[in-house]
């Protein structure tokens, strides 16, 4: 997990944004390396994805009909979308959507996800994501 931590830093520090004009009002690339990092710290499934991108409802689908709450960042709805494309080519060595991130690692696109299911690891790594956040949270509240 720390390799991929130093990724995105890396990756951050590397990507210029585009010429665009309109770019100065996206997010700065440490903003967005930085909201990418949360997001994939904050939940056990991500999809980066686009609305209309079959493979990546092939990956949506796959979680939906195995009950797996998963968080989809849809990347043609933000004005910033490409930025995200091109810090997660940075993060995982490639541009194409959908990208899967497991308990925070990178697995792959949705053939990759749906290979793991087939071969019945993929349940496994969701399942140790959710134990160790239902861990962190009994800590938590556990307070004397």
């Amino acid at each position: 997990m720390m390799a991929l931590w130093g990724a995105l830093r890396a990756a951050g520090s590397r990507l210029r944004m585009g010429n665009s004009p309109s770019a100065s009002m996206g997010l700065s690339n440490a903003a967005t390396v930085n909201e990418i990092q949360e997001t994939i710290s904050d939940n056990c499934v991500v999809i980066f994805s686009k609305t209309t991108c079959s493979y990546c409802k092939m990956a949506k689908k796959l979680f939906q009909d195995m009950n797996v709450n998963y968080t989809a960042v849809e990347l043609d709805m933000y004005e910033n979308g490409s930025q995200f494309q091109d810090i997660l080519h940075q993060m995982t060595g490639g541009r194409t959507v959908p990208r899967v991130f497991i308990n925070g690692a990178f697995i792959g696109g949705a053939t990759d996800a749906q290979r793991l299911h087939q071969e019945g690891k993929l349940l496994p790594l969701v399942y140790q994501c959710q134990m160790r956040r239902a861990k962190n949270s009994d800590l938590s509240c556990s307070l004397p």
